[in-house]
């Protein structure tokens, strides 16, 4: 098997993160390492261009103000569980077993329900498995950026 050049960097950033303990956010009684995405340049590269997410990891995407949001698969290579929180972290919009992408900007957008402040990119299916229902909260660990 072929690693790409984004696969290697993101195989070694987790790595590195594992190593020192990485971020990490708790849902639905499940730990799971996160990238972080807290500004637009990132947020707007998201998993783009990636063939995989390793299984117990996710980017969670941290906004400055909890407002209506709207994601989009854009160039995103993995189906995706897009999951919505609020400034309290509670859980207020699923978008369950999102599907890849290659339309460019014809892509649909799949939006929060409620203001969010936090959104969760996890592997599809993740929801379902660890039966997550509006209201649910995500915990923070160590390697979360304080919010601005």
């Amino acid at each position: 098997m072929r690693l790409s050049t984004w696969s290697v960097l993101a195989v070694t950033l987790l790595l590195s993160a594992c190593a020192n303990g990485g971020p990490w956010v708790e849902v639905g009684g499940e730990r799971f390492k996160v990238e972080i995405a807290d500004d637009d340049a990132e947020r707007a590269r998201g998993l783009m261009f990636r063939d995989e997410l390793a299984t117990g990891t996710g980017m969670l995407f941290i906004h400055e103000d909890e407002q209506p949001q709207a994601y989009w698969m854009k160039n995103t290579r993995i189906p995706l569980d897009i999951l919505y929180f609020d400034n309290d972290r509670k859980l207020v919009t699923q978008q369950r077993n999102v599907p890849p992408c290659s339309g460019g900007n014809r892509c649909p957008s799949y939006p929060s329900d409620q203001p969010a402040r936090y959104v969760l990119e996890l592997n599809a299916g993740e929801a379902e498995r660890l039966k997550l229902q509006d209201g649910a909260e995500m915990t923070f660990g160590k390697g979360i950026p304080p919010v601005r």
